[in-house]
């Protein structure tokens, strides 16, 4: 009982010793970052025919034998000489995005700069290719994020959304843009709606006889609140601010895909790929690995990725956290096998 004792009062002083030397580095990469400009990101750039191509003579090194893949080997390379003599229009491009969406869409600072670069390359010829996730959020994000696509169309280069999961709300308010939308079978889409809920404790507030006062200069500034009284008048005043934003959603929607009926489908209601299909919602099913393998058979693709490179101090709280995590699960490992408990 003396050395589990003495063990844990090892291990106290350690974690203690360890946090200490983080906190010290945190505070050293706060004072160094202050002043300074975040840190420029880096494009990454990866073609996904190399990536296709690697699982392909994977597969095949496994199933079949020395002198069948010899061979298999031996006419690929003469089917590349030949290609390589005769002299071929080139391959059409496929730029590939992701965007996978919180409620912020806080993805779209690294959309913009992978829009931003491939624009400055992509013709007519080539198309983009978006891998959207997204079940919306705030409309002001997901409107900023979907200027980003409209650039895409206003520089006269095809753009094709692929949905696997998700596009709704503002995820679909996104998709709409693209000329093409192929959807996954049972992806969820839709929602073409406007929400906004929030809690009000004014009569639990008045119950305590805790007064709260809202001052506001403009009849509109405040519609409805949380802690104050709210009025039927501010109500309707919410209502009508929605109304008009959801008008807005309808319009832009009808602008990217005439074909749709807007009334009928702009509801705030969700359908499944299957169903969207038959709404017009979506053209195709299909996933996107489909689709890109399909591509590339045909086109060279690309897939571009805009990562932010993290300041110092960010790095720093990374590691401590991961830091920390491991020293605690040494901890609670050590203290269960000597069943200190």
């Amino acid at each position: 009982m003396e050395f589990l004792s003495e063990y844990a009062s090892f291990l106290a002083k350690t974690v203690t010793l360890v946090l200490a030397i983080i906190v010290v580095l945190t505070a050293i990469a706060a004072q160094r970052g202050k002043g300074r400009r975040k840190a420029a990101g880096q494009l990454q750039v990866s073609k996904l025919n190399d990536f296709y191509k690697g699982l392909r003579e994977r597969l095949e090194s496994t199933l079949l034998d020395k002198d069948q893949l010899k061979a298999l080997r031996k006419q690929e390379a003469k089917a590349e000489k030949k290609k390589t003599r005769k002299k071929t229009e080139a391959k059409p491009r496929v730029f590939v995005l992701d965007f996978d969406g919180d409620i912020k869409a806080s993805a779209t600072e690294s959309l913009r700069h992978e829009i931003t670069a491939l624009l400055t390359l992509a013709t007519a010829k080539d198309e983009v290719v978006l891998r959207l996730e997204s079940g919306g959020g705030m409309v002001h994000s997901y409107g900023l994020a979907s200027s980003q696509l409209a650039r895409i169309r206003q520089a006269g280069v095809p753009l094709t959304v692929c949905i696997d999961k998700v596009a709704a709300s503002g995820g679909y308010m996104m998709a709409c843009i693209g000329e093409k939308i192929i959807s996954a079978p049972f992806a969820v889409l839709g929602s073409i709606g406007v929400v906004a809920q929030l809690p009000n404790v004014n009569k639990l507030l008045k119950k305590h006889d805790i007064d709260f006062e809202v001052l506001t200069a403009g009849e509109y500034k405040r519609t409805l609140t949380v802690f104050g009284e709210n009025t039927e008048k501010g109500r309707e005043k919410f209502q009508e601010d929605l109304d008009v934003t959801h008008q807005l959603f309808k319009n832009f929607v009808a602008r990217y895909r005439p074909q749709l009926a807007i009334d009928q489908v702009a509801t705030g209601e969700v359908w499944l790929g299957i169903a969207a299909l038959e709404n017009q919602l979506v053209d195709e099913l299909k996933t996107s690995d489909e689709y890109l393998a399909e591509r590339a058979a045909q086109a060279e693709v690309f897939h571009l990725h805009y990562a932010e490179r993290k300041s110092l101090q960010e790095r720093v709280g990374l590691a401590a956290a991961g830091g920390a995590e491991h020293v605690a699960a040494r901890l609670w490992s050590k203290l269960g096998q000597q069943r200190f408990w």
